[in-house]
């Protein structure tokens, strides 16, 4: 996402290399760049144009310090004003109340009963509520299934009725069953449409004014650029919703609505979908996206990813086992499941400084981990746990089990006696670094 803006950024600070200071005139040629890629981005005009007025009024109000080129100012400039367009702080959702309901609006096709379950999951699993989904939308009988399908895989319950035909009704029973049956939070999903209506207005206003909930979320497909932004006003000026849920970031996305949203509807973004998976939800923060469109790399983010998989039990085992030598295919794998459960192998590519840019044009595959996983799987429980016993007529044979070449066996096994001794360096160092730390303490 936001791989065309970040580079015509790019390109727009680059007139100001070598310039020994800001002026009026070197910073107009810049801002002019930076238009027309916001524009290009599929921003606004009117905001396009505002943010690049501010821009140059601050620009032209800093005295540059000697340590700083003045491409360097204007970045840092260009930064804070991007993560101010995008509401400037992260906002929580509500998840007051008994129980907290949450109502789920948005057209047909924009991702909202996916994200419900993955609203759901993120609940459960990072703040440890017991959410109910409820199925909303009595007319498309695929979009029940469809959650009946996501709640079994998020172990979550979920509430259906296919004979009504009402949903204030159905959303009002679902939230009686949850006070019963102990859950502290119901999320509705409700009906889109292909296009806003007002049938459908009527509809959903209704489930709001019927079950009085604590956050109402506007689902949107950012790839629908500009047009996002106009349905947004649509649903904001009868719903007054509390914010906004960005699906499909991890497209072809040219990111003007995520730049556009804030200022038109006045309501924070609080979500943003970055893949399939039901772990492939961000919460929001625009300091943090304003980084990642100037391909500054997300590194708070990336740490957060991996501490939420990190399992310090299953740690301390790991550090045994390096420690005695004893790693082995079966942990190889169980590290692959913790690096798939962090989310889309590019998206966390492009988190690292720099490395976002050199990834443009290449693309990383998230089943990249299948030859490898296919390769430990035609392996003998015996074989995983000792692959010194791998020998040539062993890795013909698990070449042919798995549809790969010997070759692909040999690099393998390379690349895994490489890890675990780069992994048992890292683990006798931070030994040492304790042991050290005990001896000073006493």
């Amino acid at each position: 996402m936001f791989e065309n803006l970040n580079e015509r950024l790019e390109k727009s600070f680059k007139l100001l290399k070598g310039q020994g200071k800001i002026t009026e005139i070197n910073v107009a040629e810049t801002l002019k760049d930076v238009r027309r890629a916001l524009l290009d981005a599929d921003v606004n005009f009117k905001i396009a144009k505002s943010f690049t007025n501010t821009v140059k009024e601050k620009a032209l109000g800093q005295d540059v310090l000697t340590a700083l080129k003045p491409n360097q100012v204007m970045v840092k400039i260009v930064h804070d004003e991007l993560a101010d367009l995008m509401g400037g702080t992260h906002v929580d959702i509500n998840t007051e109340g008994s129980p907290a309901v949450i109502l789920i609006a948005g057209l047909q096709g924009s991702g909202k009963t996916t994200f419900t379950g993955k609203l759901a999951n993120l609940l459960k699993t990072k703040k440890k509520h017991k959410p109910l989904l409820v199925a909303g939308d009595v007319y498309r009988p695929a979009a029940i299934d469809q959650l009946k399908v996501l709640s079994e895989q998020i172990g979550v319950e979920v509430y259906t009725d296919y004979d009504s035909k009402d949903p204030v009704k159905i959303a009002q029973t679902a939230i009686a069953q949850a006070k019963s049956n102990g859950n502290d939070i119901v999320i509705v999903d409700t009906a889109g449409r292909l296009a806003v209506d007002e049938q459908m207005m009527d509809e959903i206003e209704a489930v709001k004014n019927a079950i009085n909930p604590s956050e109402i979320l506007f689902v949107v497909d950012s790839m629908t650029g500009q047009d996002a932004v106009n349905t947004a006003k649509e649903f904001n000026d009868r719903l007054d919703f509390d914010g906004v849920v960005l699906t499909k970031l991890d497209g072809d996305t040219r990111g003007g609505a995520a730049l556009s949203i804030r200022s038109v509807v006045d309501k924070p973004i609080k979500f943003v979908g970055t893949g399939e998976k039901m772990e492939a939800i961000d919460v929001f923060h625009p300091d943090r996206m304003a980084d990642r469109i100037l391909g500054m790399g997300d590194i708070v983010s990336l740490v957060e990813r991996a501490q939420e998989q990190y399992d310090a039990e299953e740690a301390k085992k790991l550090q045994k086992k390096l420690q005695k030598n004893q790693f082995n295919f079966n942990d190889f794998l169980s590290q692959i499941a913790q690096i798939k459960k962090m989310g889309n192998l590019k998206d966390l590519a492009s988190m690292i400084p720099g490395v976002g840019k050199a990834l443009k044009n290449i693309d990383i595959d998230d089943d990249a981990f299948k030859g490898i996983e296919a390769i430990i799987y035609s392996m003998t429980p015996a074989e995983r746990n000792d692959p010194k016993m791998i020998n040539g007529s062993r890795r013909k044979r698990i070449a042919d089990g798995s549809g790969s070449s010997i070759q692909d066996v040999n690099r393998l096994l390379k690349q895994f006696e490489e890890t675990k001794k780069m992994m048992r360096a890292l683990s006798g160092g931070s030994k040492i670094a304790n042991k050290l730390g005990r001896k000073k303490r006493k």
